[in-house]
């Protein structure tokens, strides 16, 4: 009975220890590598936004991981889905009368490089509770512009309503602004804002400054959906009269996100690299043996 009452003792003492001893060796390996998942908004800048202003707040959702090259400098990997749209109905001048609108689906691909303005310390759990940063990189956008024509969704791409075949695939530059802020040793909350200059005018299907002779469109459904102010009685006499875009500016995007960071553990790594090495040892002995 008194071995029994002494081993319950070692138990009570010894499992807080062991605990905080695993919790110990769980800081004590060093974390460079990180994966996220945030949302937040995005907003189109085009010709269908009044100037000065960003068009309509839509969703975003995005997926990252990141690696951290030093205590200040960091590369990042990001797939965020998102929506873009425009109205001519919201504006604040003659653009009303074009009549002209989009909603659109987008997907970027980017990479990207961040410079925190203080280091993140020895460990990265040593890291500072608030850490700005700046960051800019190279993407992939994915784009589909639509338009609704009595009750339908239409993608204006294979329209060509300007007589235009244009890529819905281009490259982005994304920049911005960030804070990291620390949850606990494992965590981090995201907070970013940037702005993806694009090299396209047609994230809105608008670009030509003249309306297109109608003759030239490809179907009845691309003249109805090029030139739509007759649904408003505001179309001229002349089809080609009055500006439809802008070609001089390019179209672009602002993204602003919240987002959850998590340090993985190097064994996870680790133990990756060790099965391989044992798949490759047992490959090499199971190999036919030359006599």
């Amino acid at each position: 009975m008194k071995r029994l009452a002494t081993l319950t003792l070692i138990s009570v003492i010894g499992m807080p220890l062991l605990g905080h001893s695993q919790s110990f060796n769980l800081l004590r390996q060093d974390r460079n590598f990180l994966v996220s998942i945030g949302s937040g908004t995005a907003n189109y800048y085009g010709e269908m936004v009044n100037p000065g202003e960003f068009g309509k707040l839509k969703p975003n959702i995005a997926l990252g991981a990141e690696y951290y090259l030093n205590s200040r400098i960091s590369a990042r990997a990001e797939l965020t889905w998102f929506q873009l749209s425009g109205d001519d109905a919201k504006a604040n001048d003659d653009r009303k009368e074009r009549n002209l609108s989009f909603n659109a689906n987008c997907i970027e691909f980017s990479a990207l490089g961040a410079f925190n303005l203080s280091p993140m310390g020895l460990r990265f759990y040593q890291r500072s509770t608030l850490n700005l940063h700046v960051f800019a990189g190279i993407g992939v956008l994915y784009f589909n512009p639509k338009a609704t024509y009595q009750g339908h969704s239409y993608a204006l791409q294979p329209l060509q309503t300007e007589g235009v075949k244009y890529s819905r695939v281009q490259p982005v530059i994304p920049m911005g602004i960030g804070g990291r802020i620390k949850l606990n040793p494992f965590f981090n909350i995201l907070v970013e804002a940037g702005y993806r200059l694009t090299f396209t005018d047609y994230l809105d299907d608008v670009s030509r400054r003249k309306y297109p002779d109608p003759a030239t469109l490809k179907s009845d459904l691309s003249r109805a959906l090029s030139d739509r102010r007759g649904e408003i009685g505001t179309k001229p006499t002349n089809d080609t009269d009055g500006v439809r875009g802008n070609p001089n500016k390019k179209d672009g995007y602002f993204i602003t996100n919240i987002t959850l960071q998590y340090y993985l553990p190097i064994t996870l790594f680790e133990n990756s690299d060790r099965k391989l090495y044992t798949r490759k040892r047992k490959a090499y002995y199971r190999r036919p043996r030359s006599r």
